[in-house]
């Protein structure tokens, strides 16, 4: 396991943190909850983070049974053309991306504890489309014949740093309290129109990212 690797996978993690969903609804806890926040937000939190992670160790484990079984055919030269094809149509696609449109993000129709894991599960599902950073770490991470023991934490590490920033802006807030309150509300007009934007960079960057680490290949 190269140190350029874990630079790479962990530069993909702090660019996931711009998810603007999971910020966006992150903002709107903090703005209305009032009597279980904590409680509230760490549950949201953690269903997403378990989501993700849940997906992540799914796909190594069936890339990992995939590239084992057909490495004599594919070897690494065909991992490469597709990671440069994908690279590709992401980076192209990234300038094609609406960034004007506004965003409503998904909200709760109660605060209980079964809405929070729901609204994490919504979240999920609805970012996952566009969760390419997390997809570009995970075939990194295969491509690069790392045994269980080694990427398994890496992932986890990946899944907490996704969910870093959320926890960070509750711990202003209860720090801070209604000092907060203003730049919330900026925060929240400014996620919501420009999310378009946020998706765009992730993909242009991504796109980037998997262009260069497959012509060494190729």
């Amino acid at each position: 396991m190269s140190i350029e690797l874990l630079l790479t996978v962990g530069g993909l993690a702090l660019l996931d943190t711009l998810s603007p969903a999971t910020l966006g609804v992150t903002v709107y806890l903090l703005l209305t909850e009032r009597k279980r926040l904590s409680s509230s937000l760490m549950i949201y939190l953690l269903t997403v983070a378990a989501f993700y992670f849940g997906v992540g160790v799914s796909l190594m484990f069936g890339l990992d049974v995939i590239m084992t079984s057909f490495s004599s055919i594919f070897q690494n030269r065909i991992v490469s053309w597709v990671m440069l094809i994908i690279g590709g149509i992401l980076f192209i696609a990234s300038f094609y991306f609406p960034t004007s449109k506004t965003s409503d993000f998904p909200k709760p129709k109660s605060k209980s504890k079964a809405s929070m894991v729901a609204l994490g599960f919504t979240t999920s599902l609805i970012e996952a489309g566009t969760a390419f950073p997390y997809f570009a770490a995970i075939g990194l991470m295969t491509t690069s014949n790392l045994a269980l023991f080694q990427w398994l934490p890496i992932l986890a590490s990946y899944n907490f740093i996704m969910v870093l920033p959320p926890l960070i802006m509750f711990t202003l807030h209860l720090l801070l309290g209604r000092v907060m309150q203003r730049p919330l509300e900026m925060l929240r007009i400014r996620l919501s129109m420009n999310s378009g934007s946020a998706i765009s960079w992730i993909m242009c960057i991504v796109g980037l990212i998997l262009i260069f680490n497959s012509l060494d290949y190729l």
